[in-house]
């Protein structure tokens, strides 16, 4: 009875233990178990990406006059779900010169998900940025960055990157100072900003966007889009 007990107890351990590490993996901004994955670049030029997940809402407005304003460019991972209630704030990133991203279509974790279900949310998405005007290749955000086996398979299956970030702001911090303070302390030569003001409706967020655009541009840095960047 005791050995019984015994090996239920290693099982259930072992099984808690895979669990673990596969959660673990689901979350990793560097690694995913196949295909292509960008995180940042690797260059000496001061050139940097700086990213927006989710809407697109009304806060385009307020975000395009500070990109314009210190000739930044950036890269806009958008909801279809979003698209779909705002299309004339896509239409007006899209004109505006900026890059334009899939981020789902619901923005629902990517992770143990039907093989039909990874396919709508990603292709109807696609039809709707190209609907917006969207002529470029559309790269690929996971929601809240979580990937396991399905997605990157049907990523890869279509020449698809996952683009990831190296500086989230957003995860660590609440207050606009310390955001700022946070990524110009960590920035380096290849970053990737991701940032999420589309909601904001405090306007701490856009007050963010513009000390990072100052501060990072007062320093010599570039802004560029993803695309832009694996350029270099």
């Amino acid at each position: 009875m005791k050995k019984k007990i015994k090996f239920l107890g290693i099982g259930f351990l072992s099984m808690a233990l895979l669990f673990a590490g596969t959660f673990k993996v689901t979350k990793l901004r560097t690694f995913q178990i196949f295909g292509g994955l960008t995180y940042q670049i690797e260059t000496e030029n001061k050139v940097i990406a700086l990213t927006f997940d989710d809407g697109p809402t009304k806060n385009v407005d307020q975000i395009l006059p500070l990109l314009q304003k210190y000739e930044a460019k950036a890269t806009f991972f958008l909801i279809g779900n979003d698209i779909e209630k705002h299309p004339e704030e896509a239409k007006k990133l899209v004109e505006a010169g900026h890059q334009i991203g899939n981020h789902t279509y619901s923005h629902n974790r990517m992770v143990l998900k039907l093989p039909s279900f990874i396919k709508e949310e990603i292709e109807k998405t696609d039809e709707l940025i190209r609907k917006s005007g969207y002529k470029s290749e559309i790269d690929f955000r996971p929601p809240y960055g979580k990937k396991l086996v399905g997605l990157p398979y049907y990523l890869n299956k279509h020449n698809r990157e996952t683009i990831m970030w190296s500086l989230e702001p957003d995860k660590y911090y609440t207050i606009a100072e310390e955001k700022v303070n946070y990524v110009v302390e960590n920035i380096k030569p290849g970053s990737i900003i991701l940032l999420h003001p589309m909601y904001d409706q405090t306007g701490g967020e856009i007050q963010v966007i513009e000390d990072i655009l100052r501060q990072l541009t007062n320093d010599g840095y570039k802004f560029v889009t993803v695309d832009e960047l694996q350029e270099f």
